[in-house]
């Protein structure tokens, strides 16, 4: 009689702006091919009233709690983070072992420069907003549905926003404008991270578009795989399309044995 293999645990990374509920078709799909999937809501992202302690929360305030919910787990898991969660899985796999990394559309860590003017511009409309960097950003649903949603189909838009939380203003600076960040909140040794990567990133997506992430990627040269899906945005974690999103994920896990 073969034996299962034992699969590590899964620990999920949701983006700015969200919460668990943002990957939970991908936990679904996760859990059916028989991984244990954690997908804990990062501070003050739990659909309540966040506090004025929002504003100064910074990505390694994010990335302490995870640390704390990797050691909880046992053993080395395999991260999937989108969008900033793709950012702060490299920072924990800088940090401590895990087994591997699948960055959906990920932020980029600090000194990777950005390839578009879409980028450029958004980066520096943060300073429209003086010191956005010590307040909490509501979600803006014009800014959503034209860059992050829009290739949902329209009937999904509003409903998936409705899900939208307020984020820190000091995580967004650590990310969006790394370049005056002196703490380098963003910055990942990439020679740390000694586990497999795939990266995925949709064709369309104008917040970390693929000329980016290829950019991400290059930093951890043979270890990282990165393919594009077309067709797909910001949103590819439940556009349509995503239950292949999910299905070149596993597969990519068998690849690795894992």
């Amino acid at each position: 009689m073969t034996q299962a293999r034992a699969l590590p645990p899964v620990l999920m990374i949701h983006g700015a702006f969200c919460g668990p509920w943002s990957l939970q078709g991908l936990q679904e799909k996760f859990e059916a091919a028989g991984y244990s999937v954690a997908a804990p809501a990062l501070r003050f992202h739990d659909g309540k009233r966040p506090p004025a302690a929002l504003a100064t929360t910074g990505l390694n305030d994010y990335a302490d709690d995870l640390e704390h919910e990797i050691q909880e787990l046992g053993e080395a898991p395999i991260l999937v983070g989108h969008s900033m969660g793709g950012l702060l899985a490299q920072m924990l796999a800088a940090r401590l072992e895990v087994r591997a990394l699948i960055l959906l559309a990920p932020s980029a860590p600090w000194g990777v420069p950005p390839t578009t003017v879409f980028e450029i511009g958004a980066a520096q409309a943060m300073h429209l907003q003086p010191g956005y960097w010590n307040q909490v950003l509501e979600p803006s649903r014009d800014v959503a549905l034209a860059h992050s949603l829009d290739k949902l189909p329209r009937h999904m838009r509003d409903e998936v926003f409705g899900h939208f939380v307020p984020e820190s203003g000091r995580a967004t600076f650590e990310i969006m404008n790394w370049g005056i960040d002196f703490h380098q909140a963003s910055a990942v040794d990439a020679d740390a991270v000694t586990a497999p990567l795939l990266f995925l990133t949709g064709s369309e997506d104008r917040i970390n578009p693929p000329s980016t992430v290829a950019r991400i990627a290059a930093l951890y040269q043979g270890r990282a795989t990165a393919e594009v899906l077309d067709g797909m945005g910001h949103w590819l974690i439940g556009e349509p399309g995503w239950e292949q999103l999910a299905a070149r994920a596993l597969e990519w896990l068998k690849e690795q044995k894992l």
